[in-house]
């Protein structure tokens, strides 16, 4: 990319950076724990509205695999599940019933409180629906993750949004609250997915899986992208663009190898299919606060085939993704 396209990316970059500190003004302080934190403290940044089932096993979930702080944004919750995050110690959380869509998805309000707490330290990002999954998670724990990136001078890491879902009906499929959403969805699509290079902004994109099998089969290229990069050192200016599938300075989207080899990435198990999604996404349909006019909502709202089929795989554990090479250890033995 020639040096002009590196100057508008530095002044993209710039303009977001200033756009994210604008937008957290809309955020208003419930509670901020944050003076409670450690220097290498490991963090988790998520925005969510009306999920409060979601939200217990989201939080153990991550406190199993070593976040020691929840920076959250509610977007106007009505179900008490503000009201769950304030009485939670290891949580700072601000609440905004300000434009969804206006915030760049959420992502200006995450970015502008990144660049406020987050410097010098790794944080995720990720939705409430989402459970990151890398090598050896089931035995070390993600500071030792982390503790390798950074002896390899890698600030960022890669993950395939795999999407989970039922074996009967989404209308018939149930969680209680504080369990596990991936034993209720505990399906996946193991093949279909196409991987092609952005060349702006030099990531990858991925489509593929259920989504673009069920919802998305008549128009492939419109299905959602499942390429993420939830984990990242945070750094002065580091901004994401598009959720987390792309983020600037650009050095950060290379999460992948470009001679051939393979490096570490993970997956991010993505528990959407519950019985309560056909309501939501008929609420997103009305609000007009998601992407395109809500365009992947209008989809969900006028299907309802059934996603499993006798070529759908059983989810077991991080070793079965990677024997799939829907991720990888890389070089950390």
């Amino acid at each position: 990319m020639g040096m002009w396209s590196k100057y508008k990316l530095r002044l993209e970059r710039k303009r977001r950076r200033i756009r994210s500190l604008r937008k957290r003004r809309e955020l208003e302080c419930v509670v901020d724990r944050s003076s409670n934190t450690k220097p290498d403290d490991i963090y988790l940044f998520t925005t969510f509205r009306n999920e409060k089932p979601r939200l217990k096993f989201f939080l153990d979930y991550y406190r199993r695999l070593g976040v020691e702080h929840f920076f959250c944004v509610d977007n106007g919750s009505e179900d008490g599940g503000r009201e769950f995050l304030e009485q939670q110690p290891d949580v700072s959380l601000w609440t905004t019933n300000h434009s969804y869509k206006r915030a760049n998805f959420g992502v200006d309000w995450l970015n502008g409180l990144k660049s406020k707490y987050a410097i010098g330290h790794w944080v995720l990002v990720v939705d409430v629906d989402e459970f990151f999954v890398y090598p050896h998670c089931d035995a070390r724990p993600i500071r030792a993750l982390t503790d390798w990136l950074d002896s390899s001078s890698v600030k960022s890491f890669g993950t395939v949004l795999v999407d989970m879902y039922p074996r009967g009906t989404v209308e018939e499929t149930f969680c209680e609250e504080g369990k596990n959403p991936m034993r209720a969805t505990p399906f996946f699509d193991s093949g279909n997915y196409f991987v092609q290079r952005n060349a702006k902004y030099q990531n990858l994109w991925i489509q593929g899986g259920v989504r673009q099998r069920v919802f998305f089969k008549d128009k492939p290229e419109m299905a959602p992208a499942l390429n993420k990069i939830p984990l990242v050192k945070w750094a002065k200016g580091n901004v994401f663009v598009s959720s987390t599938h792309n983020v600037l300075p650009r050095g950060l989207n290379l999460v992948y190898d470009e001679w051939g080899g393979q490096k570490a990435c993970g997956c991010l198990m993505h528990t959407k299919f519950l019985n309560s999604f056909m309501d939501k996404a008929q609420e997103e349909l009305e609000r007009k606060e998601h992407y395109a006019a809500s365009r992947e909502y209008k989809e969900y709202a006028t299907t309802s085939e059934q996603m499993w089929t006798r070529y759908s795989t059983r989810y077991k554990n991080w070793k079965q993704l990677e024997d799939l090479g829907l991720m990888s250890r890389g070089s950390w033995a």
